[in-house]
């Protein structure tokens, strides 16, 4: 509870405040509530027990009450939103909207809803959540965003508010036609018994909602234009976390629903992940603009995550969740290199960039590590879970894992593209305007960096974390198979 409640305090106390001191408010609160998440985790037996941290009636004529509780695979969540805050707040801190309250009220104000999301044991109170995410994250690129914001920005609105009021009439159908009578509880509804025909219409009403929200092929065509108009920490935003949110439903609230409607809609799902990584790929390699050819490559990792989860076994889902925290690390810090160079060139387009690793070594080895974490050369973090996702998916089927194996070769070409363009070739003359780094931006890039190794080196402790409460959940799914 105090996750929320912490951001939610410091989010409201920035209307008092103005200039450095917002930002340095708001920096001090999203690492109070990284150090929370770190002792929760310290604190968290490791064997796949939910932890209960409210269980009170909320509407009560209604059967809603507000329960939030976590279990392992909500940690992992809640360290990569509560990681990722703060270094998005240190990438924003020589921005002009850095020192806004208003901008820095929103960031706190999303980072609450996002970390309701994940904790979140009520389908109702989980919408509530999922469309507070959706407010601020509007704003922020609405009113700071680029040439053609409004347009974009409503675009990406009205898809994924769309999408959410489908995720709602699944939930809806799910409780008036299942068995349960406790209201919108989690558990509850996982073990009620539904009809099937009544359990695929909710099964595809939760899963538009999180296809759009991903995006997963064909509901990406909001993505690559809101990436790129929004400001920075937007996009950090967009693509380190709250993409996420719809990985995390189909975990938790999409494959309860698979006994009921067959396997056949998941190898469906597994397709359309597969095209979406060829597709991202292949689109990203023709960029020139620096912030579109990430935003594609996005959509291609995004792709393999989702093909691991419809795998529906233990190492896809593992493999899963761990991407998910290595993505946001590396997404966060390629966005956040390209805003570096945008700042100082004044340009992100490739053809105009060149050699600034000779004015800028530090900043060129802090690239190639990001670089090589999202192209997953080995003892780096993207190589620990797209090792394990394109095993899941080829021993489930060999034809899609040959097929997403090809994002491997794909990623490398488009971002060594990138580098060799940016970072190597003869000096520019504009390069003398590359400054050095800041020590926000330091720090930032530093702490992403040093996660790309960690995890890459010692990944144990991360599946550690998640390992029994998947397997759980698994366990939980499998016994709704065979109940009568």
């Amino acid at each position: 509870m105090e996750l929320i409640l912490i951001p939610l305090f410091f989010a409201a106390v920035q209307f008092f405040v103005k200039g450095r001191t917002a930002s340095w408010l708001a920096l001090a609160s999203t690492l109070v509530s990284l150090g929370w998440t770190i002792c929760m985790i310290s604190d968290y037996a490791m064997d796949g027990s939910t932890v209960n941290l409210v269980d009170v009636e909320w509407l009560k004529f209604a059967g809603i009450r507000f329960t939030l509780a976590y279990d392992g695979i909500a940690l992992m969540m809640l360290l990569l939103t509560n990681l990722a805050l703060p270094i998005i707040i240190l990438a924003s801190w020589d921005r002009s909207y850095g020192q806004s309250p208003l901008y820095l009220g929103l960031s706190l104000l999303m980072q609450a809803a996002l970390v309701g999301v994940f904790l979140a044991q009520d389908g109702i109170l989980f919408y509530v959540f999922w469309e507070l995410a959706l407010i601020p994250i509007y704003f922020i690129s609405a009113i700071w965003g680029g040439e053609n914001k409004n347009r974009i920005t409503l675009k990406f609105f009205i898809y994924t508010f769309f999408g959410s009021i489908f995720m709602l009439v699944g939930l809806l159908l799910w409780k008036s036609y299942g068995s349960s009578t406790n209201g919108f509880a989690w558990m509850s509804l996982v073990q009620s018994q539904i009809p099937s025909d009544i359990a695929f219409w909710a099964f595809l009403g939760f899963a538009l909602a999180f296809a759009i929200k991903l995006p997963l092929f064909p509901f990406h065509t909001w993505q690559p234009d809101t990436y790129t108009v929004a400001p920075a920490g937007g996009t950090m935003l967009l693509s380190g976390i709250m993409l996420k949110m719809g990985l995390f439903g189909f975990i938790k609230w999409a494959l309860p629903l698979v006994p009921h409607v067959g396997e056949n809609m998941m190898h469906f799902l597994s397709v359309l992940a597969v095209i979406g990584i060829v597709y991202g790929s292949i689109i990203a390699i023709k960029q020139n603009d620096m912030k579109r050819l990430v935003a594609f490559s996005s959509m291609a990792h995004v792709g393999l995550i989702a093909a691991g989860i419809f795998t529906q076994s233990l190492e896809g889902i593992q493999g899963a969740i761990i991407q998910m925290l290595n993505h946001g690390i590396t997404a966060i810090g390629l966005f956040f290199v390209i805003d570096v160079i945008e700042r100082r060139m004044e340009t992100r387009e490739l053809t105009l960039l060149s050699g600034i690793a000779k004015v800028a070594p530090v900043f060129a080895v802090m690239t190639l590590i990001l670089v090589m974490g999202s192209v997953a050369v080995p003892l780096t973090n993207g190589f620990v879970g797209e090792f394990i996702l394109l095993k899941s998916v080829f021993d489930s089927n060999a034809t899609l894992g040959v097929i997403a194996g090809l994002t491997i070769i794909f990623c490398a070409v488009y971002l060594l593209r990138m580098v060799q363009f940016s970072l190597f070739g003869p000096s520019n003359a504009q390069n003398e305007k590359f400054t050095p780094l800041t020590w926000a931006e330091g720090i930032g890039l530093g702490t992403l960096c040093f996660f790309v190794l960690w995890i890459g080196l010692n990944p144990d402790p991360f599946f550690g974390l998640t390992e029994r409460s998947v397997s759980n959940l698994l366990s939980l799914f499998n016994a709704i198979k065979v109940m009568p």
